[in-house]
């Protein structure tokens, strides 16, 4: 079962710990869970048995967290404040950071905004189309959150957007919060305040992911950055990929 804190405006934020050593705080992508993204794809076992501890969170409108409907409850600025009140209530002054996906935009957020309570950041899930408008411009959002929303899913012919609502429609998820979290997403960070992060920063991307692109020509821009792709692997199938975890593992470690 899982812990609970509040987030400052009151929303309830599900979180679990696991494992014994240094920890790392786990920050799941758009439409997932804590449970869905790591513990069934093999993340929890493989940290906590490589000597590290777990905090892995529900972001706000995902998992067992509170699901608010109005879009003016999101925004990865409010969504990073949920990550430092949930290392607050796990009693983590500082910690490693891992996050896929939407995950990884909080945690480059995180990064820039509280410098000190991240160790290390690793992002999976978040290339070079982070620095463009794909996905982040309010005519993307908008697109993927009426695609959330529609009841005629045959009535979708882009295939991010197709993408994003099969996903969305299985069990026990709420496409309401999801369209406005969606909705509220907030813009890349400015290339300049991305040059200035000073910790170790990994991506990684699958060989394939067209969501996320490649990965070097983000991690080029850090002033510590470091870049793995995984061959074969998309968007959607690389989060679970062994290689994905070990690259993970291996740079928290060192």
């Amino acid at each position: 079962m899982p812990e609970f804190t509040t987030a400052v405006d009151g929303t309830p934020l599900a979180f679990e710990r696991h494992g014994k050593g240094p920890p790392v705080l786990m920050i799941h992508g758009f439409g997932s869970s804590r449970l869905q993204n790591w513990k069934s794809t093999g993340w929890y076992g493989g940290l906590t048995e490589a000597g590290f501890s777990i905090v892995a969170m529900d972001c706000r409108g995902h998992g067992d967290s509170g699901k608010p409907h109005d879009p003016d409850m999101y925004g990865h600025e409010r969504m990073v404040e949920d990550a430092i009140a949930v290392m607050n209530a796990a009693g983590l002054s500082d910690s490693f950071v891992l996050g896929y996906s939407m995950g990884g935009f909080i945690g480059l957020r995180l990064l820039a905004s509280h410098p000190a309570r991240v160790r290390k950041l690793a992002v999976a899930g978040v290339g070079e189309h982070y620095l463009e408008d794909r996905v982040t411009s309010p005519k993307a959002r908008a697109v993927l959150a009426e695609a959330l929303l529609t009841e005629e899913i045959d009535s979708i012919t882009d295939p991010r957007a197709r993408m994003f609502r099969t996903f969305a429609d299985q069990s026990g998820k709420d496409r309401i919060a999801l369209a406005a979290c969606m909705r509220a997403m907030s813009p890349h960070l400015p290339v300049a305040t991305l040059a200035a992060l000073a910790r170790p920063i990994l991506v990684v991307d699958g060989e394939m992911d067209d969501t996320a692109g490649r990965a070097e020509p983000l991690a080029k821009l850090f002033a510590d950055g470091k870049a793995v792709t995984i061959p074969g692997r998309d968007h959607m199938s690389a989060v679970g990929d062994r290689r994905t975890r070990q690259a993970v593992i291996d740079f928290f470690g060192a």
